[in-house]
C-alpha cells in the first residue's frame, strides 16, 4: 500500500492526512516532496494525522526528525495527532518519545502552536508505564 497525503488547513496551520505506510523508498520521498511543498507556500506549522498511517519504519521515523527539523528551522513545527500504540511503541523503543509534540486531538495539536491557548498533551510515559505492566503479565 502506497503513502497517500491529504493536506487542508485549519487556522493557518497545514495538517496532512496520512493514510498508508510511511516507509523506505518512495514513501518516504512523497512525504519529504510534501514538506518542501507546504515550506515553498510558507506554512511552516504543520499536524501529521496519523491515524490511517498503517506502518512506519525506522526511515519513515528518520523522515518525521528530517521534517520536524526543517520546520523548526523555518521558524515553525510539527505536532503528531491520532497515533497508534504500535507508532508510540517505536517512539519509545527509539527513546524518541520526548523529541515529538504529541496529541489525542487534532484541535490540541493546533493549540500547541498559539501561545496563548491551553494545551493537553497526550501523556506518552503514562502510555508506556501501562505498556510495560500489561507485558509483564
Amino acid at each position: 500500500m502506497a503513502l497517500a497525503i491529504a493536506h487542508r488547513d485549519r487556522e493557518g496551520i497545514g495538517i496532512l492526512d496520512l493514510d498508508g505506510r510511511l516507509v523506505f523508498g518512495e514513501e518516504d520521498l512523497q512525504f519529504r516532496n510534501e514538506i518542501d511543498k507546504l515550506l515553498r507556500a510558507r506554512k511552516n506549522r504543520v499536524v501529521l494525522n496519523l491515524a490511517r498511517l498503517a506502518e512506519i519504519d525506522t526511515t519513515g521515523l528518520g523522515t518525521l526528525l528530517f521534517a520536524l527539523a526543517k520546520l523548526r528551522k523555518e521558524g515553525g513545527g510539527l505536532a503528531l495527532v491520532n497515533l497508534r500504540s504500535s507508532h508510540i511503541e517505536l517512539l519509545e523503543l527509539t527513546k524518541l518519545e520526548t523529541v515529538f509534540e504529541v496529541f489525542d486531538d487534532e484541535q490540541e495539536a493546533i493549540n500547541s502552536f498559539f501561545p496563548g491557548r491551553e494545551v493537553r498533551r497526550y501523556d506518552i510515559l503514562e502510555f508506556v508505564q501501562a505498556l510495560r505492566k500489561k507485558k509483564a503479565k
